[in-house]
């Protein structure tokens, strides 16, 4: 009887466990484009990186490219710049303000946070597609 205990609350908690790569799964606007960059640190187009509140752009990669975010020189955030509300389109590559990522379509103020990929003022929206970051050493990893 206790094994079979055990084995019910290993099975729940197997299902409850909820991975934040699912939160764009259901967006009918994007797709999951591979991803692997490496970003050497030590290399000047990526010296921006190595400040605490600093961002890149790195174009032709995803969708429309992708902001990379460094929060404290440990932790790095990385979204694709394609709107996820919407269809891509001409306009849809969004334009960097400091940590706001702004949709340039005239048919939409969409405005997220590049640190949590958040809609700025509706949170029932899709949030910015979301890319693994990490940093080993001097580099940071993208990887999907």
């Amino acid at each position: 009887m206790k094994n079979i205990g055990i084995l019910v609350f290993a099975t729940l908690l197997l299902f409850s466990c909820n991975n934040d790569d699912n939160l764009n799964r259901n967006n009918p606007f994007l797709i999951d484009p591979l991803v692997n960059l490496q970003l050497n640190l030590s290399l000047p187009e990526y010296n921006q990186l190595n400040f605490p509140g600093n961002s890149i752009i790195i174009p032709g990669q995803g969708i429309r490219g992708i902001v990379i975010y460094n929060i404290d020189n440990t932790q790095y955030t990385a979204f694709e710049l394609t709107d996820p509300n919407h269809a891509p389109n001409d306009c849809s590559r969004m334009e960097i303000n400091g940590i706001e990522a702004t949709c340039p379509c005239i048919t939409d103020t969409n405005k997220y946070n590049i640190v949590t990929g958040q809609h700025s003022t509706n949170p029932d929206l899709y949030p910015m597609q979301n890319y693994r970051a990490e940093r080993t050493g001097n580099v940071v990893r993208i990887t999907n």
